[in-house]
């Protein structure tokens, strides 16, 4: 995870480093195999997995350990400011989070599951709202989903760099580029490291690689819309298109 990690860094915002699935997606082939290793890592109680409003199929991946780690210094901040009810926080922890491996939960689970700690009140789910650790469902507003606090930003960056690398592809007279040169591209909408965005982008299918001759190594295309929907340090070895793209023969 350290690509993601360089990439947060650049945000200026306190998360902890985590993943996004298409980005695993785009270093394993066998994407049956990443979905069955995480879900054991999540059993495990390894691992988080969060669902993001960015696109329907976009999930982020965190260590559990880090989550922790951000909602005790969310507790601590909140105990600064002398508010009462902060031990939800603690049953949230040891009572929510590692018996409930679903990336949402419906209000009276949460009530149940949070009662195995201490009496439970409306305030209490109130403060793990506003401390973004739940977000409401909009379709159903008896259902949440379990969110990373402070990732707005990111979210903002992340849909953004998307369109704005597309519309970039999208200008080019075969939809592609050579990778070292795009690479060193800054994107104006999204603080995130451009290898950040091309791995989400190969691992959802919006870009794939494509064999060509040395000269042409590193081409990278799309053909397909990007839709709302998310860098791994890895090298590089072929091109990159879209699937169904021509490739240009120079």
């Amino acid at each position: 995870m350290g690509g993601v990690r360089y990439s947060m860094d650049l945000v200026k915002v306190s998360i902890p480093p985590f993943i996004l699935r298409s980005q695993l997606y785009s270093s394993v082939k066998d994407r049956t195999q990443v979905d069955r290793e995480l879900e054991s890592l999540r059993r495990e109680g390894v691992l988080c997995t969060f669902k993001l409003n960015t696109g329907q199929d976009d999930h982020a991946i965190m260590f559990l350990d880090d989550y922790f780690s951000q909602i005790e210094r969310i507790s601590k901040r909140l105990e600064a400011q002398k508010l009462e009810g902060l031990c939800v926080f603690e049953w949230f922890k040891e009572h929510v989070i590692h018996s409930k491996l679903d990336p949402s939960i419906g209000h009276d689970e949460l009530r149940s599951l949070l009662s195995l700690g201490g009496k439970v009140k409306e305030e209490h789910i109130s403060l793990l709202i506003n401390a973004g650790l739940l977000t409401r469902q909009l379709i159903d507003p008896n259902m949440y989903w379990f969110a990373i606090p402070n990732i707005g930003s990111v979210l903002k960056g992340l849909s953004q760099g998307r369109k704005e690398l597309m519309s970039f592809l999208n200008r080019r007279k075969y939809k592609e580029m050579a990778m070292a040169a795009l690479e060193k591209k800054r994107l104006r909408l999204s603080p995130l490291d451009m290898r950040f965005h091309l791995r989400d982008l190969l691992g959802s299918g919006h870009l794939k690689t494509v064999e060509a001759p040395t000269e042409m190594q590193g081409k990278v295309a799309y053909n397909t819309p990007l839709w709302w929907g998310p860098s791994l340090d890895i090298a590089y070895g072929s091109s990159f298109s879209a699937p169904g793209c021509p490739v240009a023969e120079t």
